[in-house]
């Protein structure tokens, strides 16, 4: 799947820093924090051993965002500790688990690349003039390969799903 350098925001073409990780290709790496009793990282090398996705949306305190990170929550409670799952933000890791408490998510794993925001800038996500990283999905096989990648055109705009679900329990065998 092609992805493109711009996205737009309601319409207003945006440019993405980086370049765009494509299919095919093996996951750059990247250090993102979560909560967990206290600051932790999460890094590519704990994503190996399981297939993974990554949801990536700009904020979890908008009404797209939200959605995304419900329906994937909902969709892959069935797949259990078979993969990994995390949606990744610039948000602070203390109001991502407010909001997965708030929302009862339980199936994804939230991180936040807000220290440095090189998950943003190494995988082309990053909307410079706002600050944030664009919407989209990544899968990726047990070994950090890159098998379906998805930046979403208009950031107002969900993510194909079925796309990324398929992709995903393809690498289940």
């Amino acid at each position: 799947m092609s992805r493109p350098n711009a996205v737009t925001f309601k319409g207003n073409p945006l440019t993405l820093a980086g370049d765009a990780v494509q299919a095919g290709q093996p996951a750059p790496d990247f250090k993102l924090h979560y909560y967990e009793g206290g600051l932790k990282a999460l890094t590519l090398a704990d994503l190996r051993g399981k297939p993974s996705i990554l949801s990536v949306v700009p904020s979890l305190d908008t009404p797209v965002c939200a959605t995304q990170t419900k329906r994937f929550n909902e969709e892959l409670s069935a797949l259990g500790d078979r993969i990994n799952a995390v949606t990744v933000s610039l948000d602070l890791p203390f109001a991502m688990n407010r909001f997965c408490g708030a929302e009862s998510i339980q199936n994804m794993r939230v991180a936040s690349d807000y220290q440095d925001r090189n998950f943003g800038q190494r995988w082309g996500m990053l909307i410079e003039e706002l600050k944030l990283l664009a919407r989209g999905v990544f899968v990726l096989d047990a070994s950090g390969n890159v098998v379906h990648a998805q930046t979403v055109p208009e950031v107002t705009s969900e993510p194909d799903y079925a796309a990324a679900l398929a992709a995903l329990k393809g690498q289940l065998g």
